[in-house]
């Protein structure tokens, strides 16, 4: 199925319009953070050093015409501006653009932006609404503050590694950087949790943002149970020990399909399927706690029933029933189903050729948000625009500037 074609709304095109955003940091966490508040609609204006220009740029398994196409989905929707903060010129640039917008999101390790002079105490003084959303591997406080802090990392100290594999064997990571976007998500809630609180206060505040806290906030009952009873899960696989049936099982044409009926009655809508309703009757299985103490069994009878069906049939079967069940999806999957096609989950900009990108999350009714245009290859390509609109400079400056290093 081809992708949606694109075009941004004239009007009201997204809810945070009128928030301007300054984006410092490089790579996932924080610049995937300013993605989601410029496909809402706020202006987003991405700092680049420079002689350091974003990794970003050169990441990805693919090339198209020349550049990486991860960066064109990272900075879509953002202008891009270049300033050089480790000089003084530079550092007096941004504290007067700090003064000029509403939300600055940074991902350096902690301390680098006080180095600058550009801490947090010093740019709330200019500007006591600015909000200051600092993502980093461990926070702002704490023994760990100091260290290098990337996802993967992350992902090991907050809890989900030790989770994730067979009790046979290694932890195993993830096929997406999963703690960075999950840093991301928090920044997120953050960042539009002070804008809302500065409403009722007319102050900003600072926003931390742990990478490693927001792995450990997916614990689910780790904590209590531990807590109170010493309790610490293990890895097991496929297998969510306690919910049953729940799990992922083989088909005749030797794909996957998942399947969710651990609660009463669907379990009962899925025997019936299977042709077997008396297992629902089955003392083993009948309540919820036996099912539970009876998984392994469980998912043998339910495997050697869905290895007798093809995946399209089982699928159709199960929906059809009322039971949660789908296939395991690849990237290619995705682009044909015509779910994610109704949603427009894979849009192309008009102006941007044939590189797709995925499309706006949540859904707004009035205020839908829109991809305005990919990420643009040209570093400072909007320092004109940016610096002359928010702080007046003239043409003949930032031509100085530029000659200095400074942009």
């Amino acid at each position: 199925m081809e992708p949606q074609r694109h075009t941004a709304p004239q009007l009201e095109w997204g809810p945070l319009m009128g928030l301007t955003v300054l984006e410092l940091g490089s790579l996932i966490a924080g610049p995937f953070a300013t993605r989601l508040l410029a496909d809402y609609g706020a202006r987003v204006i991405k700092v680049e050093a420079p002689d350091a220009l974003d990794p970003m740029r050169d990441w990805g398994h693919i090339r198209a015409a020349g550049k990486h196409l991860w960066w064109s989905a990272q900075a879509r929707n953002k202008e891009l501006v270049t300033l050089n903060l480790r000089s003084t010129a530079g550092q007096h640039l941004f504290r007067r653009l700090a003064g000029a917008v509403d939300v600055i999101v940074e991902n350096f390790r902690p301390g680098t932006m006080e180095k600058w002079g550009l801490g947090w105490e010093v740019l709330h003084a200019l500007n006591p609404r600015l909000i200051m959303v600092r993502v980093s591997g461990f926070g702002q406080t704490g023994p760990y503050r100091d260290r290098a802090g990337f996802g993967s990392v992350a992902e090991a100290m907050g809890g989900l590694r030790y989770l994730n594999g067979y009790p046979d064997r290694p932890p195993t990571r993830f096929g997406i950087s999963l703690g960075d976007a999950l840093g991301s998500l928090y920044a997120v809630i953050g960042a539009l949790a002070a804008v809302q609180a500065r409403h009722v206060s007319g102050e900003g505040q600072m926003v931390d943002c742990a990478i490693t806290e927001a792995v450990f906030s997916l614990l689910e009952s780790a904590v209590p149970e531990y807590g109170a009873a010493r309790y610490v899960p293990e890895r097991h696989g496929t297998v969510l020990p306690g919910i049953a049936p729940s799990n992922t099982y083989p088909t005749y044409d030797r794909e996957f399909i998942v399947i969710g009926a651990n609660q009463d009655r669907v379990f009962q809508r899925l025997t019936e399927v299977m042709g077997q309703p008396q297992l629902a009757e089955d003392p083993r299985f009948n309540t919820h706690s036996g099912r539970a103490q009876h998984q392994a069994e469980l998912d043998r009878l339910i495997a050697a029933w869905t290895e007798q069906h093809d995946l399209a049939d089982l699928t159709t079967r199960l929906n059809r029933a009322g039971i949660p069940a789908g296939p395991i999806y690849s990237i290619a999957d995705i682009f044909s189903d015509p779910q994610f096609a109704a949603r427009e989950m894979i849009v192309m900009p008009s102006e941007d050729g044939a590189v797709p990108t995925p499309g706006i999350i949540p859904k707004f009714s009035k205020t839908p948000g829109a991809v305005r245009h990919l990420g643009r290859d040209e570093p400072g390509r909007d320092n004109l625009t940016v610096y002359s609109e928010l702080l007046q400079l003239s043409l003949d400056e930032l031509q100085a500037l530029h000659d200095q290093g400074v942009l």
